[in-house]
């Protein structure tokens, strides 16, 4: 290399690369380092945007400033060739060989004509609406410091002096016009092509075009460095993701519907998800193990070359060339290991992604095709939130899983070549701990089984609670379900305690490990009789933290597969689950009879597929077409499971039944009403095309038109949830209504008159079930069996059994006939002129502090926006508790400082005795830079020690004897001692502080949520309230400490690292405040973004809960009105909403990721530049360069960990924001007041009421 060097250079071989030559920069240096590696970067950047495919709106015309790059881009590709024909001209005409200006000037050439390439390709793309690029601009300006320099060595020569030379004088020209052009090509891009960029034209996309397609269309450079990110970024630092519509779309890969039919073709019914995923997503996800095989690999990379180079330093006699490829090997190592171990995590990611929106998929569509047999809603969602997101970890985790291992043999090997046979006690204690880490994960594992059960318990029991609010606080049992709730939440942090008490003797392990095998190994190391030296120590430590790795992420990365597979197994009982099969169910033959509509025939039916429930038998009937056909019987005969048996929702265990057109479905209304939050018009039409005539009509036929002029808004009123803000008299003839209005042929109705009264029955009979539907076969179901006597044919029932059927006429008088008085009394129900006005009333006052202007009911969930805000943070340090917080920050502190005292000790003992063996040598050399007594910035940048001379140095020991050993090692496991107990401390503190924070905050939900009006819960759907007590209280439970927990390990650790670079080198400070900038700027931008999308994906999450506790509620309705083909598109258009909340919160966390690692390479190759720098200047210190550089390679990961952990837990924070917002700000009932009567208010001879009761003062709640 320095032969190489100076015969390019035309330099000695001592010297190859001179950096200075008199008062100037050499030109060499110039030439190769400051012109031709810049021109090389913008070549290499400049043709990443080649292929940028063209903007179909293009105009022929490029703006101004276009046309003045593409200009100086030429003339900057053109001058430096002509810039070689002076070269040859006698006498030297340059200031360097030619060799060297031809390669150099060819470079140059070259690059700008890649860049003229580039901009040319740009200004034809929608790029050339605005600047283009920024990174593509600033690459153009890095030659011009090389231009400026050259002028420079111009002037010194005096070029401009006679005697003029025809050769150096046209130099100066050509060069004094490349300047000329870069200038220009500055001014170009100082002219924007708009004034504005095109995602900056309108405050939100949702307003008029749609965002971006990520990646999809994007060059390899543009993948890499995720530049196409940056209009989304953009849009999250000035505020507008304000909307999951805001956020970029999704590629082609990632969206539902294209993953629902990649799955579909491997999936069937009774298949193993597992082998459908494997087959789906399973060739990509093994290719990306070469990936990580790689980026392991690079990973040794650094201690390894931190050998070398420290070796370099140490013994002083390798030539320079060795230096500089062992520093360039550690910068470029660290840049391509950042690289791709970026790009893996985040094609993990879109794996991970694309399985899960292929699980969920099929999740929704088994729950629209379930049996009779169904979990409980609570359960249904758990699946959809917990278990799917764990089921999922597997791909982080398989991975992992081998290469964890490999990692280990491979540190193991190296550690065996650095102290040889010293790294068994090391590796000892570390299979020690082996068995140890197994029977914690098995426990974590046992534990978090028992805790899943609980929260599911947990979560139905609030399900439960939430379904039937109006009763629990019409009698008061808020303290009583609450108490319940508290029971259930008490055994989930049972199990959690456990959990994380677990946890917190793996953090102990993870922290404390290194510290005590480092002691190990040097211990074992000395006592053979070794001397420590600054390469062996350096190095070792490096891959001691390289072991913990290993050792520590192993266990939880088979915890992780355990995860995954108990949730795959409860995800399987799930679609292993009896399937609605109308084509099993149903007869493929038509009826018999032509005029028949359904026949049944020894039919047998049960809720169960064992037949253990009560049985339902038909042993014939045939219904023809146009009849009313009425169902009586005592309660509990089977009427209402006959027409369920009908619409398919039994098990059918034997006979057949036909019906005519399956196809068309059923017109269904059930006893239980189900209703949409939705409008009223909405939950009529369901979905059909509106027809004003049909509508009209079918508001009439069910005397719905009084009801409608009285809401606020008419028929765009919007309900509650399950009809929550309506009578029952009113949800049973909506549901009539959008029975009516499906306009099938036949019809199963249950009961639709019970709950209203007598003249609305005789309405809905006459107007409706005559009227409107007299064309159709209608199957009725009743008690009121005088209604009954227009029917043509009526079943009557017994225990299940068909046991007559015949006119009216024969069957009605067998049944005991209602007293008259029956209707009379219930008043209960509705009336369209009477009671239903008085209840519309009521309603209409309930209802209109809750609606607007445009009868709108469910209020968007509000999202707060910008930072979480400190009563955030503050909430969660008074739910751990005050005192609890300070001890564990204070145990923090101690073992970071504990810690680093060992390291420098360490540190310590190998300069003394180096010291010790060199003592004449460091005589005779400077030692600080006051003894010159001159400022010399050379000195104070390159001294071995510090800013500042040692005033009072340690004591040493008997020099070279068993003593001193003894003193070292004495001093050196005394303090890992400490650390160790410091460590255990702070572990146990901080599990019991986020054991605390957890049941304060479900505590305080709880409460508040229990105490809210029945008004707000008409205005909120239950999935937005289980949202917050099923995945934000997991978040606070588990994901939060986690990453909390990193954040803080990571904070101390920066604070020690620099506290030991500024006490042993300072020098390393100057490189804080740009490098702090430059850090403060990136995550600023990214945490803009960061916590907005990671509030739209909580915000996504609550309607795709919601969405499914609707399906399970309507579930019998859905598919009778064959409308679950519409219900899965919603489905899928609230999942690719979510999806393109997390693909862009995973796409902008590997943003931030590239660019800290790029960082913190950037940073070990400026300390291994100005290592080589001291040791040129015969300045360096091994010992102090080690340490450095060793500690310099962990700055990196701390850096990036520090932002990384701290955003992650800033968005994991929304979920306390939320849980907050709901814990102090929802409204609360008056608590212990009885209403106040004003005095007087009673005139004489009034009767006043005294009452008073056991429950809850007051009244209830609106009904």
């Amino acid at each position: 290399m320095e032969r190489f060097l100076a015969q390019l250079c035309e330099t000695s071989v001592s010297q190859p690369l001179p950096v200075w030559e008199g008062d100037t920069t050499g030109h060499c240096f110039t030439q190769l380092v400051l012109s031709a590696l810049p021109h090389m970067l913008l070549a290499v950047l400049s043709a990443c945007h080649w292929g940028t495919p063209r903007n179909p709106d293009y105009l022929p015309h490029c703006s101004p400033g276009w046309r003045l790059r593409l200009t100086a881009s030429f003339l900057l590709s053109v001058l430096p060739l002509l810039d070689l024909l002076p070269v040859t001209l006698p006498p030297g005409a340059g200031p360097g060989p030619i060799g060297l200006e031809v390669l150099a000037g060819g470079v140059a050439a070259v690059a700008w004509i890649s860049h003229c390439l580039a901009l040319w390709a740009l200004a034809h793309s929608p790029h050339g609406l605005f600047r283009g690029p920024l990174t593509l601009a600033l690459a153009a300006f890095l030659p011009a410091p090389a231009l400026v320099l050259t002028l420079l060595w111009h002037c010194q020569r005096g070029t401009l002096l006679p005697p003029l030379l025809p050769g150096p004088l046209s130099r100066l020209c050509l060069l004094i016009l490349q300047l000329a052009a870069l200038l220009a090509y500055g001014l170009g891009w100082a002219i924007p092509g708009q004034s504005r960029e095109p995602w900056a034209q309108e405050p939100l996309l949702s307003q008029g075009e749609e965002p971006e397609v990520a990646e999809d269309g994007e060059s390899w450079l543009s993948r890499f460095s995720y530049a196409w990110l940056t209009p989304l970024l953009a849009r999250g630092a000035r505020g507008e993701l304000r909307q999951p519509q805001d956020t970029c779309r999704l590629p082609h890969r990632l969206r539902p519907i294209y993953l629902a039919s990649a799955f579909q073709a491997h999936w069937q019914e009774g298949a193993r998800l597992w082998r459908a995923l494997y087959k789906v997503f399973g060739q990509r996800y093994l290719a990306l193990g070469l990936l990580k095989l790689v980026g392991t690999m690079l990973g040794f990379s650094g201690p390894l070359l931190l050998s070398f180079l420290v070796g370099f330093l140490e013994e002083g006699q390798e030539p320079l060339s060795n230096g500089l490829l062992y520093a360039l090997g550690l910068a470029g190592g660290a840049v391509l290991g950042a690289v791709l171990q970026n790009q893996y995590g985040y094609e993990v990611r879109k794996v991970t992604l694309q399985a899960r929106g292929a699980v969920l998929t099929i999740l929704y569509r088994k729950t629209l095709q379930l049996g009779p047999r169904r979990p409980p809603a609570g359960e249904a969602l758990n699946l959809l939130g917990t278990d799917s997101e764990r089921l999922l970890n597997f791909a982080g985790s398989f991975h992992e899983a081998w290469g964890l291992p490999l990692q280990l043999a491979i540190t193991l090997y190296l550690l065996h070549q650095q102290v040889g046979v010293a790294f068994v006690g090391g590796l000892i204690l570390a299979l020690l701990l082996v068995p140890v880490n197994k029977v914690i994960a098995t426990r974590i594992m046992a534990s978090n089984q028992e805790m899943l059960q609980h929260k599911d318990a947990r979560v139905k029991l609030i399900t439960e609670l939430l379904s039937g609010i109006r009763v629990v606080k019409f009698f008061g049992w808020e303290q009583a379900l609450g108490a319940r709730v508290e029971a259930c939440r008490a055994r989930e942090l049972g199990r959690l305690w456990v959990i994380k008490y677990l946890d917190a003797a793996c953090v102990y392990l993870w922290a404390a490990l290194p510290v005590v095998i480092s002691i190990v190994i040097f211990i074992t190391y000395v006592l053979l009789g070794h001397q420590l030296t600054a390469t062996k120590v350096f190095t070792a430590l490096a891959l001691v933290r390289m072991l913990i790795l290993p050792l520590n992420n192993f266990p939880w990365v088979i915890n992780g597969l355990l995860e995954a597979k108990v949730s795959l197994d409860r995800i399987q009982r799930f679609l292993d689950l009896p399937s609605h099969n109308p084509q099993a169910y149903y007869s493929p033959d038509p009826p018999t009879e032509p005029s028949t509509v359904l026949e049944l025939h020894e039919a047998l039916f049960s809720w169960d597929s064992a037949g253990s429930s009560q049985e339902t038998f038909i042993s014939h009937l045939e219904v023809k077409k146009g009849a009313l056909v009425g169902i009586v019987g005592k309660v509990g005969c089977g009427k209402s499971s006959l027409l369920a048996a009908i619409a398919g929702e039994l098990h059918r265990l034997s006979g057949r039944v036909a019906v005519w057109e399956l196809s068309k479905g059923f017109g269904l209304a059930t006893q239980e009403p189900w209703i949409q939050f939705a409008t009223i018009r909405d939950n009529i039409l369901f979905g059909k095309t509106f027809d004003a005539q049909l509508y009209k009509e079918v508001l009439e036929a069910c005397a719905l038109g009084d009801d409608l002029r009285i809401l606020p808004a008419g028929d765009q009123t919007e309900v509650g949830e399950r009809g929550v803000t309506l009578s029952g008299g009113q949800r049973a003839r909506i549901a009539l209504a959008r029975a009516v209005y499906q306009e099938k042929e036949l019809y199963l109705l249950d009961d639709p008159l019970a709950a209203v009264d007598a003249d609305v029955a005789n309405h809905l009979l006459h107007r409706c079930i005559l009227g409107v539907l007299s064309h159709t076969t209608r199957l009725l179901c009743t008690h009121r069996i005088e209604y009954l006597e227009k029917a043509d044919v009526v079943l009557l029932l017994e225990a299940g059994r068909l046991v007559r059927a015949g006119p009216p006429s024969e069957i009605l008088p067998l049944v005991r006939a209602v007293p008259k008085t029956w209707a009379e009394d219930g008043q209960e129900a509705d009336s369209a002129t009477g009671q239903s006005v008085g209840n519309l009333e009521k309603t209409k006052e309930g209802l209109e502090g809750e609606e607007n202007a445009c009868g709108r009911l469910l209020q968007e969930e509000s999202k707060k926006e910008g930072a979480v805000a400190l009563h955030v943070y503050r909430a969660y340090w008074r739910a751990m508790g005050r005192g609890l917080a300070l001890a564990i920050l204070f145990s923090l502190l101690l073992m970071q400082a504990t810690r680093n005292a060992a390291d420098w000790w360490l540190s310590h003992w190998i300069s003394q005795l180096k010291a010790d063996k060199n003592s004449s040598q460091e005589a005779s050399g400077p030692t600080s830079p006051g003894s010159t007594g001159l400022l010399s910035v050379q000195l104070l940048l390159f001294s071995p020690g510090s800013l500042y001379t040692s005033v009072s140095p340690l004591p040493k020991a008997a020099p070279n004897g068993s003593s001193d050993v003894r003193f070292y090692l004495t001093v050196y496991a005394t303090i890992a001692g400490i650390n160790s107990l410091c460590t255990l401390l702070r572990a146990v503190l901080f599990a019991a502080g986020t054991l605390q924070a957890a049941a304060t905050l479900h505590r305080r939900l709880l409460h508040r949520v229990l105490l809210a009006p029945v008004t707000f819960f008409y205005s909120t759907p239950t999935g937005r309230i289980l949202n917050r007590f099923s995945s934000d209280v997991a978040c606070a439970d588990d994901s939060l400490p986690f990453m909390l927990n990193i954040l803080l390990a990571n904070a101390t650790g920066l604070l020690g690292l620099l506290a030991v670079l500024g006490a042993g080198l300072p020098w390393l400070l100057l490189l804080l405040p740009p490098l702090s900038i430059l850090y403060d700027r990136v995550q600023r931008h990214y945490r803009a973004s960061s916590r907005e999308l990671r509030r739209l994906s909580s915000l996504t999450l609550s309607p795709l809960y919601a969405h499914l506790a609707d399906t399970l509620a309507g579930l019998p309705v859905l598919r009778a009105a064959g409308a679950t083909c519409r219900f899965e598109e919603e489905n899928q258009r609230l999942l690719e909403l979510n999806q393109r909340c997390q693909f862009a919160a995973g796409a902008a966390t590997q943003w931030l990721d590239i660019r800290l690692q790029l960082m913190g390479a950037a940073v070990v190759s400026a300390i291994a530049a100005i290592a080589l720098v001291q040791h040129q200047r015969g300045l360096a210190n091994p010992g102090l360069v080690g340490l450095s550089l060793s500690y310099a390679l962990s700055l990196t990961g701390l850096l990036s960990g520090l932002v990384s952990s701290f955003t992650q837990t800033e968005t994991m924070l929304v979920s306390v924001e939320r849980l907050e917002e709901y814990s102090c700000d929802l409204p609360q009932e008056p608590q212990g007041q009885l209403p106040r009567i004003p005095a007087g208010c009673h005139p004489p001879g009034t009767l006043s009421v005294q009452w008073d009761c056991s429950g809850k003062p007051g009244p209830p709640g609106p009904a």
